[in-house]
């Protein structure tokens, strides 16, 4: 039981009128979603923009939101933080920096229909393009939203032989798409048939829906994560708003049973890009024992540069919090190098100047003192069994 005492989270009131039978069944959630602009109209005063945005969304990228998620915002204002991330607008027709359809270049690594093979010892395995909520800022435009719900057989089996034959992958994601739009018996398939791999040693699964749709985290579900550990669960919470009671629960079920969870939030451009925000988020998501894990600059994917932050404020961002929150509630803020360059961190830089083998560092309160560093000679080579040293051939020798 969560101690309401503690934190306070976010109150949101239904926008739609029904039974609490209906309310809290996920599938009755997606069959009523809102996708057109009327029915939309019918619950939030759409602003010009917004408007202008159903028309230049119209074949380009899907629209779709629960009931449950559109139940946090305002309904009467176009610049409510968690409405923009989900309501068309016309910015998204505009030409901006850096417009990519695919801007983690996730086809050059695509070996397979459904596999993106880009790291070592992990892989992504795309299970369905279906989301219970399409963000505007989506990164993966070129998969998602093409009705391509369910594997085909062909495609399933291409991805098993692939992750059999390669193996150096330790790790697969489940990605989409939401993976949890799948049925449990799906996704129970996925998950055991991948761990009949002898080298995959660890499933995660990627999804929104704790903060879209949490009424899908049930019972069973939870006992498949369970019968099939270990499973790692990356979840996706960018604003305190979206952390409900109910959500928190469902958090808190899905630890409770000892399932890891973590959180990527995405910097975004007048929704979260301040520092009491990521407080806020990284605090409540903590006291729910989910680690903040990333947090990510946007990328520059097509009809999404509105919501891009520039560098410099994000690292400005870090900055602030460094030091000031505790370590356990700090996410790790990165940049995806466009065009398939991978994941680099970016951290503040405390260092002064350095005089041979002394580094002097300015800490975030403003402490200074000099770190001398042990010579290069005095490094020591460690015994490493040969277990060990074959794992690590097998990984950078790719």
């Amino acid at each position: 039981m969560i101690n309401k005492s503690k934190i306070k989270f976010f109150d949101y009131k239904p926008i739609i009128n029904t039974s609490p039978e209906n309310w809290y069944n996920w599938k009755w959630q997606l069959k009523n979603s809102l996708k057109t602009i009327e029915d939309f109209s019918l619950h939030f005063k759409l602003s010009n923009q917004e408007s202008n945005g159903f028309k230049i969304s119209k074949n380009k990228f899907k629209i779709q939101v629960s009931p449950y998620y559109a139940s946090l915002v305002n309904k009467d204002n176009p610049s409510d933080p968690v409405r923009t991330t989900f309501m068309p607008n016309e910015l998204e027709g505009y030409n901006g920096l850096q417009q990519q359809l695919d801007p983690l270049g996730e086809q050059n690594n695509n070996p397979t229909p459904r596999v993106i093979h880009r790291y070592p010892d992990r892989a992504l395995f795309l299970v369905t393009d279906i989301c219970s909520l399409y963000c505007r800022y989506c990164t993966r435009k070129h998969f998602t939203a093409k009705d391509q719900a369910s594997v085909s057989s062909s495609d399933y089996e291409q991805a098993l032989n692939y992750f059999k034959n390669h193996s150096e992958i330790r790790e697969v994601l489940l990605s989409g798409g939401d993976p949890l739009t799948l049925s449990n018996d799906k996704l129970e398939k996925i998950i055991h048939d991948l761990y009949q791999i002898p080298h995959i040693e660890i499933i995660r699964v990627g999804s929104r829906i704790p903060a879209t749709l949490p009424m899908r985290i049930d019972n069973e579900l939870i006992s498949i994560f369970k019968k099939y550990k270990p499973v790692y669960f990356m979840t996706h919470f960018n604003h305190p708003n979206e952390i409900t009671t109910y959500s928190a629960e469902k958090l808190e079920l899905l630890v409770d049973n000892g399932i890891p969870v973590f959180n990527q939030m995405v910097l975004l451009n007048g929704v979260n890009n301040h520092p009491a925000l990521i407080q806020a988020l990284s605090r409540r998501l903590l006291y729910l024992r989910v680690k903040p894990y990333y947090m990510f600059q946007c990328d520059p994917s097509r009809g999404s540069d509105h919501f891009r932050t520039p560098v410099e404020e994000s690292k400005s961002i870090q900055k602030q919090l460094w030091g000031v929150i505790s370590g356990l509630a700090m996410p790790n803020l990165s940049l995806d190098i466009p065009s398939g360059g991978g994941k680099v961190g970016i951290t503040p830089n405390f260092l002064q100047k350095v005089e041979g083998n002394s580094y002097y560092y300015k800490g975030w309160d403003g402490v200074e003192e000099v770190y001398k560093s042990p010579a290069a000679d005095k490094s020591i080579s460690p015994f490493v069994a040969a277990t060990y040293q074959t794992e690590w051939n097998s990984l950078i020798k790719n």
